[in-house]
């Protein structure tokens, strides 16, 4: 299943990136590729071995609750436009993106997932659907000492610089546009479950003033 799953989506986001492309002699999305599906593998390795529970987690995809459903689908939608767009832009010669902005939006890209895996080994419930399962508690260590949401924050920064990573500036318009707000929705609703359903959750909320970015929102 895991295998399956993880050669499924490469094979995707090979199709997704070359065929718009015209060609496979696009380097910014084989670098990409690189920097997403490396990461990833040893991620999932390790999970396997040391937190399968979580592992178990992040492979759900059935949300319960109606407004994520919905979410989930928009999500989707903002997704496959911020990934198809570089690889028209890179046909058409719409962009000139500099390799140097190019590789720094990588590391950003790494950067994001690290503060993902940072928050897997604070949040063993760290579940891909919104749930609150029996006897989960509120996690205030690592990260979310500061923020929140922290794992969406690592999600923001991937999304918003993967674009300049593909290098096409037009992408960043859906994006930002598209991207952010459906990630805002969800952590809003996200909320509204965990204060009704887990306990401690709205006297953390009280604490920890802030769902992002420290001093703003």
């Amino acid at each position: 299943m895991l295998i399956t799953r993880f050669f499924g989506a490469l094979i995707l986001l090979c199709l997704i990136f070359f065929l718009p492309a015209g060609t496979i002699w696009y380097w910014q999305a084989w670098v990409y590729l690189l920097v997403l599906f490396v990461p990833v593998a040893l991620v999932v390795v390790y999970l396997s071995k040391r937190s399968p529970d979580l592992l178990e987690r992040r492979m759900r995809t059935k949300e319960t609750e109606p407004q994520q459903s919905l979410i989930t689908r928009l999500g989707l939608i903002s997704f496959l436009i911020v990934f198809v767009v570089p690889g028209f832009d890179r046909r058409f010669a719409w962009s000139s993106v500099p390799p140097s902005l190019v590789i720094l939006a990588d590391a950003v890209v790494i950067a994001g997932y690290a503060l993902v895996v940072w928050v897997f080994k604070e949040n063993r419930y760290a579940s891909r659907v919104i749930e609150v399962e029996k006897g989960q508690t509120v996690v205030t260590t690592g990260p979310y000492r500061i923020v929140r949401h922290p794992m969406y924050l690592g999600t923001i920064l991937m999304y918003a610089f993967t674009p300049l990573a593909l290098g096409s500036y037009w992408a960043v318009i859906p994006a930002v546009g598209l991207m952010v707000p459906v990630l805002v929705a969800r952590i809003k609703n996200e909320e509204e479950v965990l204060a009704r359903e887990l306990m401690g959750y709205k006297e953390y909320m009280a604490r920890t003033r802030h769902r992002l970015i420290p001093g703003m929102w």
